[in-house]
């Protein structure tokens, strides 16, 4: 009991961890290529501020609806396939134990403990089912709560890395300078992101570091000098 407890814990924070590395990444990235972009082109602080506020909204609803929809997918797709391990069972249950028996004695089981595994987990259709959704499919059953939770985590995860980049605008009315804090502020902690994200994926972290950091610098540089361009 304790062992499955542990497992369900491990899976939900992989889930949360991946969840805030999509949104958290995305949240410093673009808002603040947006608003390097706009201070290449407006001199008023305002402006940005109110273009970042929109995109930031904009930004969460549309990540948070994209996990959404990742999570519903993974689940429609469990059950679709559950549905038809259902049926294989009562329709061909005699190929469906041939296929039990082949895993057992892919990991090293004797013949006759392959028939006795296999007699013993075909009593019982539930056990039969999940036996073949897991060991075959290589399927776990999803949390029925994952679109929604994916959802938010994404989208407030978005939110929180959108304001680190749109803040020093909040405070300085000149574009320009508030876009040195900006990048000064952002910088920083997609370094930090990049790399505690590096150490969780097993990626050298000074390297992983480094390479967040620089995509969010080419990616306001870009919008930055692009803006500039068309002014």
């Amino acid at each position: 009991m304790h062992i499955t407890s542990h497992d369900e814990e491990h899976l939900e924070s992989s889930d949360l961890l991946r969840d805030v590395v999509i949104g958290m990444s995305d949240g410093l990235t673009v808002p603040f290529a947006l608003a390097a972009g706009l201070t290449g082109a407006v001199s008023n602080s305002s402006i940005i501020v109110i273009a970042g506020i929109a995109e930031i909204v904009a930004g969460s609803i549309a990540m948070g609806l994209g996990g959404y929809l990742a999570g519903k997918t993974e689940q429609d797709h469990y059950n679709s396939e559950l549905k038809r391990e259902y049926e294989e069972v009562d329709k061909v249950p005699e190929r469906e134990k041939e296929e039990v028996k082949e895993f057992f004695e892919k990991i090293g089981l004797s013949e006759e403990l392959q028939t006795k595994a296999t007699e013993e987990i075909a009593q019982d259709k539930k056990q039969w089912v999940e036996f073949m959704m897991k060991f075959e499919l290589g399927l776990d059953a999803p949390d029925p709560k994952r679109a929604t939770k994916s959802a938010l985590n994404i989208g407030i995860s978005y939110a929180i890395g959108g304001i680190i980049p749109l803040s020093p605008y909040f405070f300085i009315s000149d574009s320009r300078e508030a876009l040195k804090f900006s990048a000064i502020a952002t910088l920083i902690c997609l370094f930090i992101f990049g790399y505690f994200k590096s150490k969780i994926t097993g990626v050298p972290v000074l390297s992983g570091a480094f390479k967040v950091m620089l995509i969010g610098a080419l990616a306001a540089g870009a919008a930055f000098g692009v803006a500039l361009l068309f002014k």
